[in-house]
């Protein structure tokens, strides 16, 4: 699975950039505008909205659970920051998709227990897109964090992230990962739409 979160850049708005990994193959599409005021949101939410419908593509909104109803959204990721997935999940109820970043396995445990549906896990290395970034966890760390994961049979689909490029995935996913989240390594590459085809036929060799 790979899970497209936009950015804007100065080749790409939210709007463009989600055009660009949809015309490569991505299926799931997270709108991420943090700080942006709630217009500016609901005005891309609602074209990219409208693009994942047609192209059969998740869309989840970053944050913004208030806007999950208004913009036909499939749910929310929430930040540790963010609100808590269980007001969260009473907010949208059972029928919307929660997903919870975690750090640490402790994280993904609590997340487990307050319903989320899936996991963001990282930073695999530093990145420039998030302030306020948690230690890195590295391929070991992703390895490690797995294997209790099995122990204590939690199955949450878990989709790491966080300064990742097309060289790294072989080894992330070799340790058990279920996807993996990208922005700047899409919206980077000389053909965004070229690179999205390329790490999407990466990860599907890991494909149970």
């Amino acid at each position: 699975m790979l899970q497209f979160i936009t950015h804007h850049t100065e080749r790409y708005d939210e709007v463009s950039a989600a055009e660009a990994v949809l015309r490569g193959g991505c299926r799931w599409i997270q709108l991420r505008m943090k700080d942006a005021p709630s217009q500016a949101v609901v005005e891309a939410g609602r074209a990219i909205g409208d693009m994942c419908r047609k192209a059969g593509a998740t869309f989840i909104l970053d944050d913004r659970a208030d806007l999950v109803d208004e913009l036909q959204a499939d749910g929310v990721h929430l930040g540790k920051n963010d609100m808590p997935v269980e007001q969260a999940r009473g907010l949208l109820g059972d029928d919307r998709i929660i997903g919870a970043t975690a750090n640490t396995f402790d994280d993904i445990r609590r997340a487990a227990a307050a319903g989320a549906d899936y996991i963001g896990l990282g930073p695999f290395r530093f990145t420039t897109t998030k302030r306020n970034l948690s230690p890195v966890i590295g391929i070991d760390g992703y390895r490690s964090i797995m294997e209790r994961c099995r122990q204590e049979g939690i199955r949450l689909p878990i989709v790491a992230i966080g300064g990742i490029v097309a060289r790294d995935i072989e080894a992330i996913m070799s340790t058990g990962i279920d996807g993996i989240a990208l922005s700047g390594a899409l919206l980077q590459a000389a053909d965004t739409t070229e690179e999205t085809q390329k790490i999407i036929s990466i990860i599907n060799r890991y494909k149970q």
